[in-house]
């Protein structure tokens, strides 16, 4: 299966740098709306059988228009979204997005101790994203193109800790919005295709 894991368009928290992560989320900016669009574009060579999207907001219209482009429905997944951020929802100062980036590092590195309080822990991330990604293996087939939009921190995080070759992915480094992580391969096997 190839698997194509986006992170959403910007949005209004994002030019705040804030850690909003609840239910459902902000909308796009208007940069954020062209950017989805502009994800028809890009992704044009490739094959699609399937278009999904956290239940947040945010990833649901930034998977509209492709899904639309290519006549598929933009179907809403739980356990594709961002990683909570607890006690430190909404907030944009330096110790706070310091500590909840820190925290998404560690998962990713394997350090399964650290903890943000109020969210969820590593092992209940990894469950739903797992899930999630097995129901979407499960109902579309080893030959399959699926793409899922998703969310910044729990994207890398997940691939980071997934991929096969420890250090072909760096969690440390930032997925821009409406930036592509390509994956092949079958839960508990994947290998990384690219980044765009």
């Amino acid at each position: 299966m190839r698997l194509f894991l986006v992170r959403h368009g910007q949005t209004p928290s994002n030019l705040l740098r804030a850690l909003d992560t609840g239910r459902p989320g902000p909308g796009l900016t208007e940069l954020g709306q062209e950017q989805a669009l502009a994800l028809v574009a890009r992704l044009a060579a490739d094959h699609l059988d399937a278009v999904y999207a956290s239940p947040l907001l945010r990833a649901q219209l930034t998977a509209g228009p492709l899904a639309q482009a290519r006549n598929l429905t933009a179907t809403v997944l739980e356990g594709l979204e961002e990683i909570s951020a607890g006690a430190l929802e909404m907030l944009n100062d330096d110790a706070s997005c310091a500590s909840y980036g820190g925290t998404v590092i560690d998962w990713g590195l394997g350090n399964a101790d650290s903890r943000i309080e109020g969210a969820e822990d590593s092992s209940a991330f990894f469950a739903r994203f797992d899930a999630a990604v097995a129901k979407m293996a499960g109902t579309h087939g080893p030959d399959s193109s699926v793409l899922a939009v998703s969310h910044g921190a729990a994207i890398r995080c997940w691939t980071a800790a997934r991929v096969d070759h420890a250090g072909t992915f760096d969690v440390r480094l930032p997925l821009t919005n409406t930036g592509i992580i390509e994956l092949e391969g079958v839960p508990g096997a994947w290998r990384l295709h690219g980044v765009r």
